[in-house]
């Protein structure tokens, strides 16, 4: 079974996010802003340091409620900075409790998040068609514009590289390699 070369063999946890995750999908709000949380603490770090903190994650930061974790207090992030579990930055984790705020607000405006974000690709994920792994962008034109968008919503660490990872993350783009077995897959889930 062939793959995106990306994908490290020896490593189940990484395997079954290819394999289940990625590219798939995603239109449920709660699983939207879990991908933002994680891509934020993934700033100048690599995935594969994110995806197996992954669960304690979810642990402390209460499921990625955003509701609950917009009401944050100082004694929560002082909890969190002695959490060894998970990745302890104070610039990090107060980004995480404001994006969950102006998460919160722009689902009110949009109706959803979802909404929000799925309308710049008009309900429609990206299929590319990239052979070869040194095709694969770090950001693009539309991942430039959600950027400069989020950030005037207010939301931090969010770059147009970390944006383009979310993109892929949750679908919007199948950047699965064409010779991957979920290139034909992941826009169907």
């Amino acid at each position: 079974m062939k793959r995106c070369d990306w994908v490290p063999v020896n490593d189940t946890l990484y395997l079954k996010y290819h394999d289940e995750e990625w590219g798939v999908p995603v239109h449920d709000d709660r699983k939207i802003f879990e991908f933002i949380i994680l891509e934020t603490f993934q700033a100048g770090l690599s995935w594969k340091t994110i995806l197996h903190k992954r669960e304690n994650f979810r642990k402390a930061f209460t499921g990625f409620d955003p509701h609950k974790i917009s009401g944050y207090s100082g004694k929560k992030i002082e909890q969190l900075l002695q959490n060894p579990g998970i990745i302890r930055n104070k610039l990090k984790i107060k980004a995480a409790i404001n994006n969950a705020q102006i998460f919160l607000k722009t689902a009110d405006q949009f109706g959803s998040f979802d909404k929000y974000l799925w309308d710049f690709v008009n309900g429609k994920p990206i299929k590319n068609k990239f052979q070869d792994l040194k095709e694969l962008p770090a950001r693009t034109p539309l991942s430039d514009k959600i950027s400069k968008d989020l950030y005037q919503k207010g939301f931090k660490f969010v770059g147009s590289v970390i944006i383009y990872s979310h993109m892929q993350a949750i679908g919007m783009v199948n950047d699965h390699l064409v010779h991957c077995f979920r290139y034909s897959q992941a826009g169907k889930l």
